[in-house]
C-alpha cells in the first residue's frame, strides 16, 4: 500500500497515478507520465497540469521549456542507496526555478525524508511500513544544523563568517 505524505500529514484521495503498461489513470485521476511520453504529449497540445516521472538516468533539464505547464514532478529513488533524485531536485529548484509540487517515489525510508524536505520535496509516496507508522506518529528525524545551503528557507544562526551553518526553521 502506498500512502502520500506531506508535512501537514497523510493525503486522502491523491489524484496522481504513475502510468505504466498495467496501470492507467481513470476518472478523477491525473496521470504522471514518463519523461519521453510527457515530451511527446506536451508538444501535441497547449494544456497544462501535467505530472512527470523522472527516472534516475533522465535528463531533468529537458523539462525547462515546460515548467509552467507541470503541476507535479515525481522523482524516483529506486533504492535507498541511489541518491540521483537529490541532484534532480537541486537542479529543478535551484537552477531551473521550478515551484510546483515535487514528489519522492520509490524506496522512501524515514531517515532521508528531512534531507529530501531540505532539497525541495513537497510530498512522498511512502510504502515502507516503518516509515508510514513513524510519519503517522509525527516522529520525523532530523539534524538542526547544516553546512550546506538548501532549497528551503533556513534561519542563519549568526557567528563566524567562515562557518556556513544554518538552522532549520521550525
Amino acid at each position: 500500500m502506498t500512502s502520500i505524505w506531506k508535512e501537514t500529514g497523510f493525503v486522502d484521495n491523491d489524484p496522481w497515478v504513475i502510468e505504466t503498461d498495467e496501470r492507467k489513470s481513470g476518472e478523477g485521476e491525473t496521470p504522471v507520465l514518463a519523461l519521453a511520453t510527457f515530451l511527446e504529449r506536451v508538444e501535441e497540445s497547449n494544456e497544462g497540469g501535467f505530472g512527470v516521472l523522472i527516472a534516475p538516468a533522465d535528463d531533468v533539464t529537458k523539462l525547462a521549456p515546460y515548467l509552467d505547464r507541470i503541476a507535479l514532478v515525481a522523482l524516483v529513488f529506486p533504492a535507498f542507496s541511489d541518491g540521483r533524485a537529490f541532484s534532480h531536485a537541486s537542479i529543478l529548484r535551484g537552477r531551473l526555478g521550478y515551484t510546483g509540487e515535487m514528489r519522492a517515489v520509490g524506496d522512501i525510508l524515514i531517515d532521508p525524508i528531512p534531507l529530501m524536505l531540505r532539497s525541495g520535496f513537497d510530498s512522498f509516496a511512502v510504502t515502507n511500513e516503518v516509515a508510514r507508522r513513524r510519519l503517522a506518529e509525527g516522529q520525523l528525524p532530523g539534524i538542526a544544523d547544516h553546512y550546506q545551503p538548501a532549497a528551503r528557507v533556513t534561519i542563519a544562526p549568526g557567528g563566524y563568517s567562515w562557518r556556513r551553518t544554518s538552522r532549520t526553521a521550525g
